[in-house]
C-alpha cells in the first residue's frame, strides 16, 4: 500500500510491518516524512493509524483516491514540468585552472558534466549571470595582448634549452618534476600537449611565464637524470636512504591502521592523512602493534586494527560526493575522512593521467 502525506510518499507492507521511502522520481518526492525525519504538517501517530486503511491512498487537502486511480507521470507532465522548472544552462571554455578557479568563485553551485563536456549552472538567472562572466573574461584579454607578449620575448627573451618558440606561442619541455607542473599550471592558458608531451604556454602569457621561470628552470635542473644519480649517491648507505627504503616497504604492504571502535566504510574513496585518498577493501580485524608502526603511523595504538586498501579508480572518484566542509580536528586524529572537492580533484587528474598513460599502453602493444 503507498500513502502519500503532504508531499511525500510512504510504503508499507502490510505482512511485514515493513516502512520504508519511496523516492519516486515519477510524482517528485524527494523523501518521506517517517523513516527521512522530515516534517509533513502531521503527526507521526496520525500518519501510522492512516497507514492501516487498506489500498487507498490518502492526499491530505484532497479527496481519497484509489490507488489504480492515480496514474504515473506522463511524458506530458514532465514536459510540464520542465516548463514550470527551468533546465540548468551549460557554459564551456578552454581550460584554465585560474579561470575555472574565477568560475568557481563566481557559480559556486556550478557542477561539471562528464556526459555535456560543460559546466552546468543552475537558477533562472543563470543565463544573464554566465554571459556577463564571459564579458568579463573577455575583456581581460585586450586585443593586444598577443603583440605585447611577442614585443616582450624580443627585448627580453628567456634564452633556456627548456623553452622553444613555435608560431602560437612556447612550448616548455622539461624532465618530469612535480614543482614544474604546479608552476605551469598558474600560468594563464598554459596547457600540456601529451602528443609532443610539452607544454604550450600562448604569447599573451609570456610575463606570467617569465615570473615564474627562474622557479621552473632550478626545479627542472634538479630533475635531470645525471642530478638524480648524483643525490642517489649522495644518500646511499646513509639513514635517510634507509628511511626511505622502510617507508616504501611499508607502503607496499597497503595496509592502514584504523580506529576499532569508528571503521571507515569498505568499497568507497575516503582520504586519509598518509596514503591520500584511497578504496579500503577489508578490516582484517588483526590488532596493530603501536611500536612496530611509530614510525609509519604515530598515532596508531594498541585500539587499532589493520584494513586493506587499494587505489581508487577514476570512475570512483568521479561518483564521489565530496564533503560539505573540511575535516576537523577528530578527523585528523582518526586518521580518514570524507574527501574535499580539493582532494577529489587533485586525485581525478591523477587518475586520468594514470588512465591515459595505460590506454597509450594498450594502444602500442596492439599495434605492435
Amino acid at each position: 500500500m503507498t500513502e502519500l502525506l503532504s508531499g511525500y510518499a510512504i510504503t508499507t507492507a502490510e505482512t511485514e510491518g515493513d516502512l520504508r521511502c519511496i523516492r519516486g522520481v515519477d510524482v517528485g518526492i524527494p523523501r518521506c516524512s517517517l523513516c527521512c525525519g522530515i516534517s509533513s504538517g502531521v503527526s507521526s501517530g496520525f500518519a501510522q493509524n492512516a497507514l492501516s486503511v487498506s489500498e487507498k491512498i490518502l492526499v491530505f487537502g484532497e479527496t481519497a483516491r484509489h490507488l489504480d486511480r492515480f496514474p504515473a507521470m506522463t511524458d506530458v507532465d514532465r514536459e510540464k514540468k520542465d516548463a514550470v522548472e527551468p533546465l540548468q544552462e551549460t557554459v564551456s571554455f578552454a581550460f584554465d585552472r585560474m579561470t575555472v578557479v574565477r568560475f568557481r568563485e563566481i557559480f559556486p553551485n556550478a557542477r561539471w558534466s562528464d556526459t555535456l563536456h560543460a559546466w552546468t549552472v543552475p537558477g533562472k538567472t543563470a543565463r544573464r549571470r554566465i554571459d556577463r562572466w564571459l564579458a568579463a573574461e573577455n575583456a581581460r584579454r585586450s586585443q593586444f595582448e598577443e603583440e605585447r607578449g611577442r614585443d616582450a620575448y624580443e627585448f627580453e627573451p628567456i634564452l633556456s634549452p627548456y623553452l622553444q618558440v613555435f608560431d602560437r606561442g612556447f612550448r616548455v619541455r622539461t624532465p618530469y618534476s612535480r614543482t614544474v607542473v604546479e608552476e605551469l599550471r598558474q600560468v594563464p592558458f598554459a596547457r600540456w600537449n601529451g602528443d609532443d608531451r610539452a607544454w604550450e604556454v600562448p604569447f599573451s602569457s609570456y610575463d606570467d611565464l617569465q615570473d615564474r621561470w627562474e622557479t621552473i628552470v632550478e626545479a627542472a635542473r634538479r630533475a635531470e637524470p645525471e642530478e638524480r644519480r648524483k643525490r642517489a649517491e649522495a644518500r646511499r648507505g646513509t639513514e635517510e636512504e634507509a628511511k626511505a627504503k622502510r617507508r616504501t616497504s611499508e607502503r607496499r604492504k597497503k595496509r592502514l591502521p584504523v580506529p576499532g571502535d569508528d571503521l571507515p566504510p569498505l568499497q568507497r574513496p575516503v582520504a586519509t592523512a598518509v596514503y591520500g585518498i584511497v578504496v579500503l577493501t577489508e578490516i582484517t580485524g588483526e590488532l596493530v602493534d603501536p611500536n612496530e608502526v611509530a614510525e609509519h603511523h604515530p598515532d596508531a595504538d594498541d585500539e587499532h586494527v589493520w584494513a586493506g586498501w587499494r587505489s581508487p579508480t577514476l570512475d570512483e572518484l568521479v561518483h564521489t560526493w565530496p564533503a560539505r566542509v573540511e575535516p576537523g580536528e577528530y578527523e585528523r586524529l582518526r586518521g580518514w575522512w570524507q574527501p574535499t572537492l580539493d582532494e577529489l580533484r587533485e586525485a581525478r587528474r591523477r587518475a586520468k593521467s594514470i588512465d591515459r598513460r595505460r590506454r597509450k599502453g594498450d594502444k602500442a602493444a596492439d599495434v605492435e
